[in-house]
């Protein structure tokens, strides 16, 4: 396999919009491990866009306001991390209408242009379900992908056979590959191993089980303030 060239000598490199969506419902110390894993290892910063509710059905935890608020308590005075809202704003200006990864990226390229390079963080499940996502034959063309891995799921296993035919081509040998195009390449992110889930935690959180180690501790509290996902005590 042919290298992808770098940026050429003397030129810095290009930055990478990094965005690491999830319903975060609620946010816990998995999902910030990934972003900080991800920021030291892309040398780029780290933007957590909560997905808006869903459109046709109730929140399934805590609605879009709060998701976004434990958000920002879970990433206070964090370097390289922040919230970024821009799905909640187009489901504010477009009510009802479900909000679709590939229009976040079209939104965006529509802002930065076509040479930009852009980035998705996700888990390996995510991954493994891509074929299941609106166009999501698209998402390649529109940005890279950088896959976190996690206990449980195996990418050195059979994929399923469109999005093997999908990737075939796609790994990049190195994360600086990410910056010497715009999109179409899949890096693996060898993060820290967490196999906490946020169905797990409401699961803990509901039964009274022992739930606070797995979020950070203003989350933990901002959950039993407000009384969510079953939440007994205040």
């Amino acid at each position: 396999m042919t290298p992808t060239p770098g940026p050429r000598a003397g030129r810095p490199a290009p930055d990478l919009l990094l965005l690491y969506g999830g319903t975060f419902d609620p946010v816990h110390n998995g999902h910030l491990a990934i972003a900080r894993c991800a920021r030291d290892e892309l040398r780029a910063p780290v933007r957590l866009m909560p997905a808006a509710d869903p459109p046709h059905r109730p929140p399934p935890g805590a609605d879009a306001r709060q998701r976004t608020r434990m958000l920002e308590l879970a990433i206070a005075g964090e370097a390289g991390l922040r919230v970024d809202p821009r799905e909640l704003r187009r489901a504010a200006r477009q009510p009802g209408t479900p909000s679709w990864t590939v229009d976040t990226l079209r939104e965006i390229r529509a802002g930065i242009g076509a040479t930009a390079p852009v980035a998705l963080l996700m888990g390996a499940d995510s991954l493994l379900g891509l074929p299941t996502w609106h166009e999501w034959e698209h998402l390649l063309d529109l940005a890279h992908i950088v896959v976190a891995e996690r206990p449980g799921n195996a990418l050195d296993g059979q994929l399923p056979g469109v999005l093997a035919a999908r990737l075939q081509r796609a790994w990049a040998d190195a994360p600086d590959c990410l910056r010497a195009r715009p999109a179409g390449r899949v890096w693996r992110l060898r993060q820290p191993l967490h196999a906490e889930s946020a169905t797990a935690v409401r699961g803990l959180i509901a039964t009274g089980g022992d739930w606070r180690g797995l979020v950070p501790p203003a989350v933990a509290d901002y959950i039993a303030t407000h009384r969510l996902y079953g939440c007994a005590t205040a």
